[in-house]
């Protein structure tokens, strides 16, 4: 129970953050295109630093059996959502925004804040498992869905700067190379802006829309229930009664930093990819902003309901 609480607390302090994000936009301080400058920092900066500095860890085997069973939970998560999905877009004629915003979570913005304050840093690594496992099929599958393209570019996924820090960050693990204090102090000190950063570049967004344009989008609430009831409902069914935490020392506590990487609200990346490929990404954030309003009942509820 403690946890969920904890967990709570964490995104009301962000949601005020996309408050605030809003609030600058509604009394004229910056534009909503402003945002767009913030969004890149976010993905091409502070997010490679959060993944570098996760992997400055001691290798040793209990951490890389927790990894693996991390890695492995990550896969079976994304195969069944990824799967669900074509059938789900048939039924209810989702577009290629809301197939995005169903299929992606929040789990690099908003799951190393949360994994943080809730159970230490030192359980941060583990949350790179899904955040590597969603960044591939984000960049394949996710950016196949919002620009159209038919196949998949091999390339194009192993040359984004976050699938680079990935790959960097597993080797210094693998390794056991440390960086030096001072740059790992610094990219500490970037990997905290994150969560806050991503939830501005939101409420910045929202603040350039009228509530009338938000209210408009009648299928907001479809969309919201499948991505915070839905898939994490199912999620929570897998990770808590398969024998997967059994594999591990520390299984049942990794699967639940893979169950809060279900459970976060929308992946802001949707919206940062649909302001590139040219989708609505004013529906996409309205979808983020929704989805994180929910989450703040959806995700202490699911937490509670894995540990009883």
């Amino acid at each position: 129970m403690g946890i969920s609480i904890v967990i709570m607390e964490q995104m009301i302090q962000l949601f005020l953050i996309m408050v605030m994000g809003g609030v600058i936009v509604k009394t004229g301080v910056l534009k909503g295109q402003d945002s767009h400058i913030l969004s890149a920092v976010t993905l091409y900066l502070i997010t490679p630093c959060v993944i570098l500095e996760a992997f400055q860890v001691d290798y040793t085997p209990r951490v890389r059996n927790g990894l693996l069973l991390a890695l492995g939970a990550a896969v079976i998560i994304h195969i069944l959502i990824l799967l669900s999905l074509p059938v789900l877009g048939r039924i209810f004629r989702l577009d290629a925004v809301e197939k995005a915003s169903i299929a992606y979570s929040n789990s690099g913005n908003l799951i190393i804040p949360l994994v943080t304050a809730a159970l230490g840093k030192e359980w941060v690594i583990y949350s790179s498992a899904f955040m590597s496992v969603q960044l591939f099929f984000m960049w394949s599958h996710g950016k196949m869905l919002l620009c159209g393209e038919k196949k998949i570019a091999l390339r194009k996924i192993f040359s984004n700067i976050n699938m680079i820090a990935v790959i960097a960050g597993a080797v210094l693990f693998i390794s056991g190379c440390r960086l030096p204090s001072l740059v790992r102090g610094a990219m500490d000190s970037a990997g905290k802006m994150i969560g806050p950063m991503s939830m501005l570049i939101a409420g910045m967004l929202i603040g350039d829309m009228s509530l009338k344009k938000v209210f408009s989008y009648r299928r907001l609430g479809l969309v919201t229930f499948l991505r915070m009831i839905v898939f994490p409902a199912l999620s929570l069914v897998i990770l808590k009664y398969s024998p997967l935490a059994g594999l591990t020392e520390d299984g049942f506590t990794i699967l639940l930093i893979t169950l809060l990487a279900v459970v976060t609200p929308t992946a802001s990346s949707i919206t940062q990819m649909s302001q590139i490929y040219g989708k609505n990404a004013e529906y996409a954030s309205v979808i983020n902003a929704a989805t994180s309003v929910v989450c703040m009942v959806t995700m202490p509820l699911m937490v509670f309901l894995y540990q009883l």
